[in-house]
């Protein structure tokens, strides 16, 4: 049965899908994306995630990114769970059971398996195309060849500044930073900011990890606008994949926009290797 968790019981999903993650899974909802979506505070947080439970055993958590997306991730043992997959997919079916209400709706759920067969057959389909990328973290990262700091309280501002300069309508603020770095993932997570020989901040990232020997999530990461065609897009991703080696992750992991063939080339560009495309499915209403 789907339901929503309360702010006590975040610290018990953001654990589970910090278990779910190892080298060779499936791209699929990661604890820093619990810890980014954070920045609304606890309560809002709380009431955005959905989970599906067995014997108060957690299978599923879902990440409602707004009225017509919902990112997932399911355990391992579980992908090609019958029972699961089709309770999961009534769910994100029908809008009375609160997990998506628009007619026109995605679902992020990007291993292959029962779950999106059961999707596809009720007419579901294929989103824009996204393509995971990943770079080994076994040997050590070379220098960025950019001034990079962590950000604490002194550079709250900095990171905020680049952040908005990068993501045209963003309302990332400094209370949303602070509400963010309150949370529980962030306590495995690190903030960067970039700074050019001028000492204007340029670039900037969050990189988050599940936990020692698993793969990390740079969510997000930007370069400024009045700063780009640098490089300093390739220093701060490689910047950042030093970041989450240093935090024992084994490997740093991205999921890029397929139309967005820059982005895919700056991370080509700092090591990231691309695996086999994957969509979204969305039900046109």
């Amino acid at each position: 049965m789907v339901s929503t968790p309360g702010v006590g019981d975040l610290d018990d999903v953001v654990r589970a899908l910090a278990q779910w993650r190892h080298e060779g899974a499936p791209m699929q909802l990661h604890p820093g994306d619990i810890g980014f979506y954070w920045q609304f505070g606890p309560e809002v947080t709380a009431a955005a995630v959905r989970t599906w439970r067995r014997q108060d055993r957690i299978l599923a958590v879902g990440l409602i990114d707004g009225p017509e997306l919902v990112r997932l991730a399911v355990a391992p043992e579980a992908r090609e769970d019958e029972a699961l997959a089709r309770r999961m997919a009534e769910d994100v079916t029908r809008p009375e059971r609160g997990v998506l209400t628009a007619d026109k709706a995605c679902v992020e759920a990007l291993w292959e398996g029962r779950f999106r067969e059961l999707l596809q057959e009720d007419g579901w389909e294929p989103d824009a195309p996204w393509i995971p990328m990943a770079r080994d973290l076994g040997e050590p990262v070379a220098d960025s060849g950019l001034r990079v700091e962590v950000v604490g309280p002194e550079r709250v501002e900095d990171r905020v500044a680049v952040h908005r300069a990068a993501f045209a309508g963003s309302r990332f603020s400094v209370e949303r930073w602070q509400a963010m770095a309150a949370g529980t993932p962030y306590a495995d997570a690190r903030c960067l900011v970039g700074y050019n020989d001028q000492g204007a901040a340029v670039a900037a990232t969050t990189v988050w990890s599940a936990g020692p020997g698993k793969p990390g999530l740079i969510e997000p990461l930007g370069v400024h606008g009045g700063h780009q065609g640098h490089g300093y897009g390739k220093a701060i991703a490689v910047a950042a994949a030093a970041a989450l080696r240093d935090m024992g992750a084994s490997s740093a992991t991205v999921c890029a926009e397929g139309a967005n063939s820059a982005a895919v080339a700056t991370y080509r560009a700092s090591g990231y290797r691309p695996h086999p495309e994957v969509r979204d499915l969305r039900r046109v209403g």
